[in-house]
């Protein structure tokens, strides 16, 4: 498996998640319950970028249309979000969070 550095864990709290563009794709990276999660970062519904939205319990809400996704998973679980979203593995090697472009 390719692993591909993000960002230093101290970029990433819980209520400020990290957005980076890799390879193209906007990937967002979040904190929930000390762990790190990483999917995209485009709002499928209109193009707003969820690192910029409100998260709570683990949810993220776009910040223009209210769409909500589950960060652990990419479901959404309130409209007008279109679809799921992809999810990437991550894991944090040497204070530096990497993913994996593969789709979980």
């Amino acid at each position: 498996m390719s692993w591909i550095t993000v960002c230093e864990v101290s970029q990433v709290q819980e209520e400020f998640p990290y957005s980076a563009k890799i390879h193209g794709t906007e990937i967002g990276i979040f904190l929930v319950e000390n762990q790190y999660y990483a999917m995209e970062d485009i709002c499928p519904h209109a193009y707003a970028l969820l690192s910029q939205g409100f998260v709570e319990d683990g949810k993220v809400e776009c910040p223009l249309h209210e769409a909500i996704f589950d960060i652990k998973t990419g479901k959404c679980l309130r409209e007008p979000g279109g679809r799921d979203l992809k999810t990437y593995q991550t894991r944090v090697h040497e204070n530096q969070i990497e993913i994996s472009l593969i789709e979980e």
